[in-house]
């Protein structure tokens, strides 16, 4: 009997599917559930109406991000509702046994940071939790995407969720990216040239040789971002780079046990045959480091390039173009090069881990913030905190004139104290920037670690590689 070739989405899809509903959703198996403060509340006293608990306990890992403050984390949370949030986290976890990596705990931090970097997040597993970015797990060839609270309460019930399967998409870039080049301008270029629905309905597997080349924390990045082209989720095939990644954290497999779990991760990759119901080829000579320019993670274009014209536009698709524009202060046609910034971010589940301080860090050595801009460093974890420390890098940025943050999702989004201020400008490295999703009025660019860095140097857009 010959079998029929599957992509990895099929084969990680179909063993965990429960039953399979007549002309309705699956009933798919979670393996790993990561929970926070913001989407569980509401799911806990569901629960509790119905005189349930959670089903596995054990299954579940919880942590407090989104609203938590990134300075004096001691001291109580004195913004109400961020600290009712969080104070019911820690009664909902301590009455159904699930394990709680609170502000005070080593291993607190950002659920999409903290996952990986224990070994929690493995190659294989279906992963959920009440946050969109959950996508950023699938780097490790894991099926990993973000549920709403309804959601949540059914998988702290049964483990299990009603979910319709996919479509398989598979994104392929080729060739070697030029020096200063991302994982993030990768993800940013990527949805400039689908557009921000362009995934609509599909799962994403990442593929070609350039990201092959990307450590495991920039394809963390490309994953985390899959979702903002509209699709489900982002996968990428387990292989070396994986394992060894893996290998020796907290809570990944020792012994015998690492031995077998290894011989079936190598067997999680796509059939040469398989095939995709849609798929793109993107050379990687062709991408620059990118920034955006508009109100969605799709308005973005390289440094060295201009805002475009929208002369082609017609219809809805013209008038969000100028009303984009009209928000953020800019003119069609003009550079993008040399904007004024006011703030400069880095961290979130999307840029928060060591390897993108060490970039900034790199950076900005022997060079002087400007000091026009506002800086927030913040580490998407005591573990990355604490290597950054480790390291020299905190020394580092205070000798440019920076200051290290806490970890938590910080200014990623209106929802703790990092807010920027209405009409000023923020060069960002996490994932969105809707009107006001940094705060009322705040106008945001989305770049990598290395834009970042740049622009917190000179005080205006700048290309990396010319400084």
């Amino acid at each position: 009997m010959i079998l029929e070739p599957k992509t990895l989405f099929d084969k990680i899809w179909d063993a965990h599917v429960v039953k399979q509903v007549k002309d309705g959703p699956d009933v798919l198996y979670i393996d790993r559930h990561f929970i926070h403060e913001v989407t569980s509340p509401v799911a806990f006293l569901g629960l509790e109406k119905r005189g349930m608990k959670v089903f596995r306990p054990q299954n579940t890992i919880a942590t407090p991000d989104h609203n938590v403050p990134t300075i004096d984390q001691h001291l109580p949370i004195k913004e109400e509702l961020s600290r009712v949030q969080v104070e019911t986290l820690k009664q909902n976890c301590a009455k159904n046994g699930i394990e709680l990596y609170s502000l005070d705990h080593k291993y607190h931090g950002i659920v999409h940071i903290i996952g990986p970097e224990l070994g929690i997040t493995q190659p294989g597993m279906t992963i959920v939790c009440g946050d969109s970015h959950t996508s950023t797990h699938g780097a490790f060839g894991s099926i990993a995407f973000g549920i709403g609270t309804s959601e949540v309460e059914m998988v702290f019930a049964s483990q299990c969720i009603l979910q319709p399967k996919p479509k398989k998409m598979r994104i392929n870039v080729e060739g070697k990216l030029h020096k200063d080049v991302t994982a993030k301008d990768i993800a940013l270029y990527v949805i400039s040239k689908i557009s921000t629905s362009g995934g609509t309905g599909h799962f994403i597997e990442f593929a070609g040789s350039a990201i092959r080349s990307l450590t495991m924390e920039g394809r963390m990045t490309l994953c985390n971002m899959s979702i903002e082209c509209g699709a489900r989720g982002g996968m990428i095939a387990p292989d070396e780079a994986t394992f060894e990644y893996i290998k020796g954290r907290e809570f990944a497999p020792k012994g015998e046990e690492w031995n077998k779990k290894l011989a079936l991760w190598k067997q999680l990759k796509s059939d040469d045959n398989a095939v995709f119901d849609a798929e793109y080829q993107f050379d990687a000579s062709d991408i620059e480091p990118m920034i955006t320019y508009g109100t969605n993670p799709g308005m973005g274009v390289g440094v060295s390039g201009n805002i475009p014209t929208g002369e082609n536009l017609t219809g809805s698709d013209r008038i969000t173009f100028d009303k984009s524009l009209e928000y953020m202060g800019f003119k069609p046609g003009e550079k993008i090069k040399g904007k004024k910034v006011d703030y400069v971010f880095i961290g979130s589940c999307t840029n928060g881990r060591i390897e993108d301080f060490r970039l900034f860090a790199n950076f900005v050595k022997g060079k002087k913030k400007a000091d026009s801009v506002i800086a927030w460093i913040v580490p998407g974890s005591k573990k990355v905190e604490q290597q950054i420390r480790e390291e020299g890098l905190a020394e580092i940025f205070e000798a440019a004139g920076f200051a290290l943050r806490q970890p938590g999702c910080s200014a990623c989004l209106a929802m703790n104290d990092d807010k920027i201020p209405e009409g000023k400008y923020s060069v960002s490295t996490s994932n969105r920037n809707f009107e006001g999703r940094q705060g009322p009025g705040a106008r945001t660019m989305l770049a990598s670690p290395l834009m970042a860095a740049a622009a917190a140097i000179t005080g205006v857009v700048s290309d990396p590689r010319e400084i």
